[in-house]
């Protein structure tokens, strides 16, 4: 890895064929490779993700017949990637904003 490039740092799931799609899967990657440039992303790819914490966002991924969404936060050193789900409505389900809030309340606690 280039020593400009952030490691993803994966606490949960993996983008993986199935359940997406090659094309999905390539998107997904081309995406993470971006992030781990440095690249800001904005809508219609990446969006914020306030109610989850601060630097938090979902990549928004559209496959055939679903809609994924990678919740990732942007930390100084790593890209820290939460959560990998299909998305089903148009509200992120509480649920999960609870996961990934745990998850990277763990995450905090373990690298301190």
């Amino acid at each position: 890895m280039s020593p400009k490039h952030k490691p993803l740092v994966w606490l949960y799931g993996e983008v993986k064929s199935p359940p997406l799609s090659q094309s999905a899967r390539l998107e997904a990657g081309f995406l993470l490779r971006q992030l781990q440039s440095g690249v800001k992303l904005s809508m219609p790819s990446s969006r914020p993700m306030p109610t989850i914490g601060k630097s938090c966002h979902e990549l928004r991924i559209n496959d055939d017949d679903k809609t994924w969404r990678i919740v990732y936060r942007i930390d100084d050193d790593a890209t820290v990637i939460a959560e990998v789900f299909a998305k089903k409505t148009n509200t992120t389900a509480k649920k999960v904003i609870e996961i990934c809030k745990n998850r990277l309340r763990g995450y905090d606690d373990a690298i301190k």
